[in-house]
């Protein structure tokens, strides 16, 4: 079921349930007199009436649940208990002409009855709030306190006041401590407090808990028919909040403070209608009775000055009186305090009309705005509302607004910003038109694209996009949310392509690829490098074709074309170009790219040492040799044939990965080292096999290479030539005695002698370097008599030195070795002339059985400390070899063995066994062939 904002009861009895809108929820007939007073709970559940029927029923809107309270006499007023619906003890209170007050609460037996108040004449109205229940009668008003059971204070009634059947005294909770009080032509405040503590427990021991302070006190210029706060938003006081009258609230929470409203009061003022003293009169005109005045809806301040009126517009206002009106509040929203003036509205009540009544707000002047055309005014305050938050409304305001706009449109920021644009494209105000769209179109594609292309029919494209565009395109023109048509998209890079290329390339980088079709503006954009291309180059500029590039570099790459996007790259010499091979592998696209590859590189390294930085080895260099399997050789090779240098770094390094690699590029490899490495040249012809070394030896001829000629003249045979190039182009000693020995030729060194019998430097040399090749004797004899050496003496005497030396080494080591030899001696004879020690447990090597079995017989022991037995040995020798090893043994086996033939026959045996076993010890012989095979 909707939200039951409001009750309304007739003169027929009848229950009429409204929402905020008015619209009629439920209806339903407790009563079949006037409905006097209405209630409903804090939840809109229940509702209580009083009928002059002398009826109190409390019926459930959502349930079959009800009650029927049968007084006997004309009910005036009633109030539920707060929270009524979620309370066990289901409290009502009530009165009537009776002058009886009533507390009825629910019990295991039904309802108990409690009189509160009688004897003053008639109760016209009570309202319950919190712990506190408030009524009026003739005297005045009175509070009592629920919880405690006693009453509180009691306000009398203004002096020289009307009769109070015919101005009715009204009253109204503002929260739980502050109630208003209207009564004719006066209005009253009172505060209710807790009641100091007294330092006397017994003086304050019988009063009540709450004392009363009547806070305000003014007169007016009319009757009121009604009161109810009306906020003052701009004010603030701090005031307790329940002061402990909800039973439910922890003393924690109800000391807690709160910032609330200042408040006005919104009053029904009734003026009524002149008198005449003659009244007894026969005068048809003045006995018959006076029309009364238009009701106005008045804001009294606080200090009872009025702010504001209003006059209500009510049928038959004339005939009516002041108890005949009726104000209530409407509250909606979250703010149960009703302080938020945009979430209120108030309702007056007639016996012929129902008004709701809101404060005008900020939209009206929003649409008195509009109406004048004065829109950028109107937009700003429409935003100012919007911004706030104050067109968020609840369930009942927003049915509020939809009665409101049946009587007016209710206008958006979107709406106005619509006006507001056509009004300024109408007056050729494109530019500013063109920066609200952004504000107007929002999430709203379909808007957007109608105005992007009622700029372009108008012709004004370009004051469109280029605010969005030129002053920060993203934060204007949707790429996300929302998502525009890509013929949108494709239409402003068009537009870029045409007449600012710097902000295509920006655009291009900064857009989603996904909105636009990559295809189409790459087959644009070729299009126009093609024909700047084509044209002579006065009349294009370098910076034109260059943007053109990182466009086709960064489109191709989105479009997941990486292998397109590298001759471009490389072209603009991007740092990144080498990243993007490998994270790509895009080696086979680098195939017909790789003079331009490595050109960049080199041109980085230099960048890199002007700036001091270490250039280390080229990264594309170290690229192609690592991915020969997709960079063939000689692919490489061929595309760097005009820049020898980058071919001779690509050679060297192949040659450091494998030198069987580059096999067939050996000839061109001499050239180039000894072109650009000449120190590494001779490395080279020595590791390498594969060069001609005719065609190597001319070029290092060519370059007067005279150390690696004389490699090469070695290498092909010509020693002579090459110990000729060494002493007359060199003349290095040293060298030349290397060479001599390198050759191991005699005739060599003896063409070295005879060319230093003239040459002092070559003697001494000779005789501070040679060594066993030649025989210094040798040397010295060929010194003619009367040839000056310098620093002969020198070199004679290192001579001897060297000799004295190596005589003293070899004595030494022969000392030694003699050392050794006899303590070898001693140890292996100490060995073989000790014992064996044998048990049970030794077992033959050969047989694997024990050594002292019976039935073996004989047994052999041999120096190397083997025991093995004698018929194991002969079946190791093998037919009659082994035959006759045994008969041998056969006489000493019978005489016995030991001490009975004595130290002869123990030789004798001795001999015979070792001229038997000529090949020494089975085992051992077996464990040397086993190690040599």
């Amino acid at each position: 079921m909707a939200f039951v904002a409001q009750a309304l009861g007739t003169h027929a009895g009848i229950v009429h349930l409204l929402d905020l809108s008015g619209k009629r929820l439920k209806s339903f007939k407790p009563h079949f007199a006037s409905i006097i007073d209405i209630s409903l709970d804090t939840n809109a559940e229940f509702v209580a009436t009083a009928s002059i029927d002398g009826q109190v029923v409390v019926h459930s809107i959502t349930t079959t649940e009800s009650y029927v309270f049968d007084m006997k006499r004309p009910m005036r007023t009633v109030a539920l208990e707060p929270n009524f619906g979620k309370r066990s003890t289901r409290a009502i209170v009530h009165g009537g002409l009776a002058g009886n007050l009533v507390l009825r609460e629910k019990g295991w037996l039904g309802h108990k009855e409690t009189l509160l108040h009688s004897g003053e004449g008639p109760i016209w109205q009570v309202r319950w709030r919190g712990r506190l229940i408030a009524w009026a009668n003739d005297l005045g008003v009175k509070i009592y306190d629920h919880v405690s059971q006693t009453r509180i204070n009691f306000i009398d009634r203004p002096s020289d006041s009307p009769r109070a059947d015919l101005f009715k005294c009204t009253l109204h909770w503002q929260d739980d401590s502050t109630l208003l009080i209207s009564w004719a032509d006066f209005i009253k405040v009172a505060r209710i407090r807790e009641r100091p503590r007294s330092t006397s427990s017994s003086s304050s021991a019988n009063l009540p808990p709450f004392v009363v302070d009547i806070t305000a006190v003014f007169q007016l210029d009319c009757m009121i028919a009604g009161i109810v706060p009306h906020p003052s938003p701009n004010h603030t006081i701090s005031s307790p909040d329940t002061l402990g009258f909800n039973q439910d609230v922890s003393p924690k929470k109800t000391t807690e403070k709160r910032q609330s409203p200042l408040t006005s009061f919104l009053i029904i003022a009734y003026s009524p209608p002149e008198t005449f003293t003659d009244e007894m009169t026969e005068d048809r005109e003045r006995q018959a009775r006076k029309q009364a005045e238009r009701p106005e809806l008045r804001i009294i301040s606080r200090a009872g000055e009025e702010l504001a009126a209003d006059a209500i517009t009510i049928t038959d206002f004339q005939k009516w009186g002041c108890n005949d009106y009726v104000l209530v509040e409407g509250i909606g929203g979250d703010d149960p305090a009703g302080f938020d003036p945009e979430s209120r509205s108030y309702v007056v009540l007639s016996p012929r009309d129902l008004v709701r009544v809101r404060p005008r707000d900020k939209r009206d002047h929003v649409a008195w705005l509009v109406e004048r055309e004065r829109y950028e005014e109107a937009l700003e305050e429409v935003e100012k509302i919007e911004a706030d938050a104050l067109l968020k409304k609840t369930d009942g305001v927003k049915a509020l607004a939809q009665e409101g706009e049946a009587e007016k449109h209710v206008l958006s920021a979107v709406e106005i910003g619509q006006k507001y644009i056509r009004h300024l494209v109408n007056e050729g105000e494109f530019v500013k038109a063109a920066k609200l769209t952004p504000k107007v179109c929002g999430h709203d594609s379909k808007r957007w694209e109608d105005w992007i292309f009622a700029f372009a029919e108008r012709d004004q494209l370009q004051a469109s996009i280029h605010f969005c565009i030129c002053l920060a395109i993203i934060p204007y023109v949707p790429t996300e949310s929302p998502r525009l048509s890509h013929l949108v998209y494709e239409m402003v890079l068009a537009h870029f392509l045409a007449r600012d290329r710097q902000t295509l390339l920006q655009t291009i980088r900064e857009w989603p690829k996904e909105i636009y079709n990559i295809g189409t503006v790459i087959i644009a954009i070729r299009s126009e490098l093609d024909k700047a291309s084509s044209q002579p180059k006065s009349m294009t500029t370098p910076s034109s074709n260059t943007i053109l590039m990182e466009c086709l570099a960064e489109l191709y790459t989105a479009n997941r074309q990486p292998g397109k996007a590298l001759p471009f790259y490389l072209r603009l010499r991007r740092p990144n170009v080498l990243e993007l091979i490998r994270e790509h592998n895009l080696f086979t696209d680098v195939q017909d790219q790789v003079l331009l590859l490595v050109e960049f590189d080199h041109e980085l390294m230099e960048k890199r040492k002007a700036e001091g930085v270490g250039a280390g080895q080229s990264e594309a260099i170290n690229l192609l040799v690592n991915n020969i399997h997709s960079i063939p050789i000689v692919r490489v090779v061929q595309q760097l044939q005009t820049k020898p240098y980058y071919l001779f770094l690509y050679l060297d390094a192949l040659v450091e990965r494998d030198p069987h690699l580059v096999s067939g590029f050996a000839d061109l490899q001499v050239k180039l080292y000894a072109e650009y490495a000449t120190t590494r040249l001779i490395d080279f012809l020595r590791a390498s096999n594969y060069y001609n070394l005719e065609t190597a030896y001319e070029a290092c001829n060519e370059r007067d290479l005279v150390p690696e000629m004389v490699f090469l003249l070695g290498r092909m045979g010509n020693n002579k030539k090459a110990l000729h190039l060494i002493i007359e182009r060199l003349g290095d000693v040293q060298r030349a005695i290397e060479f001599a020995k390198e050759q191991s030729d005699d005739d060599l060194w003896e063409d070295l002698l005879k060319y230093s019998e003239t040459r002092p430097t070559f003697i001494r040399g000779l005789l501070e370097n040679v060594g066993v090749e030649i025989s210094p004797i040798r040397l010295i004899r060929r010194i003619k008599n009367g040839l000056e050496i310098p620093g002969l003496k020198e070199a004679l005497i290192k001579i001897l030195q060297d000799f004295h030396l190596q005589i003293e080494l070899l004595e030494g080591c022969q000392h030694i070795l003699e050392g050794d030899c006899a303590e070898l001696s001693g140890r292996l004879s100490r060995g073989q002339a000790g014992g064996v020690v044998l048990t049970g447990h030794t077992e033959c090597p050969i047989c694997d059985r024990p050594i002292q079995q019976s039935g073996q017989g004989f047994s052999i022991l041999f120096l190397c400390r083997h025991v093995v037995h004698a018929s194991c040995i002969s079946t190791s020798m093998g037919g009659s070899e082994g035959a006759e090893f045994m008969k041998g043994l056969e006489p000493f086996l019978y005489e016995g063995l030991g001490g009975r033939k004595g130290i002869s026959g123990n030789v004798a045996l001795e001999s015979m066994i070792r001229a038997r076993i000529g090949r020494g010890c089975p085992v051992c012989r077996k464990a040397v062939e086993g190690r040599r095979t």
